[in-house]
């Protein structure tokens, strides 16, 4: 997939850092943006070298733009996702607020055509048995962490014979 558009996190409290590939990521022309909470969701607010940021109520900096340079969470190809804890079907364990699981529920609309993709962004360590899923929760569609890529395991829906 060709990604133009894509949105990742700044570390907080742990989480591994994404620094350098966003950095990157701007180099190569992509354009990089980044959560940030707007009443029960997020907004996607574009990253520059130049934007101020700014501390959201949870002492998370986001970028201090205005809303008209918004993108739209069906606008994004990949989306970076971090997380507290994630199992082998790419259910993830969040902090708790719901703000991805909503901001991206229109991905339960979808079958066919799935975009933004989600990647989790994890340690290994950080892998858990089984996370217990909620209707409403959106599962991953990978997880990254310093082992590589993983694909989830999804149950088979469809039996064969």
């Amino acid at each position: 997939m060709r990604t133009r558009h894509f949105a990742a996190y700044l570390s907080n409290d742990g989480e591994p850092d994404l620094g350098l590939l966003l950095n990157r990521a701007a180099l190569m022309g992509k354009r990089v943006y980044l959560p940030a909470l707007h009443r029960k969701s997020l907004w996607f607010l574009p990253l520059s070298s130049n934007a101020s940021m700014v501390q959201n109520q949870f002492g998370i900096a986001e970028p201090a733009c205005h809303p008209d340079q918004r993108l739209k969470p069906f606008a994004l190809d990949l989306v970076l996702v971090p997380l507290v804890a994630f199992d082998d079907s790419g259910s993830r364990l969040g902090m708790g607020g719901g703000y991805y699981d909503r901001s991206f529920a229109f991905l339960h609309q979808r079958t066919r055509w799935r975009r933004p993709r989600l990647i989790g962004v994890a340690f290994e360590f950080q892998r858990a048995g089984e996370i217990p899923s909620r209707p409403w929760d959106v599962r991953l569609d990978g997880i990254i962490t310093e082992r590589g890529l993983c694909e989830p395991k999804r149950a088979n829906l469809w039996p064969t014979g």
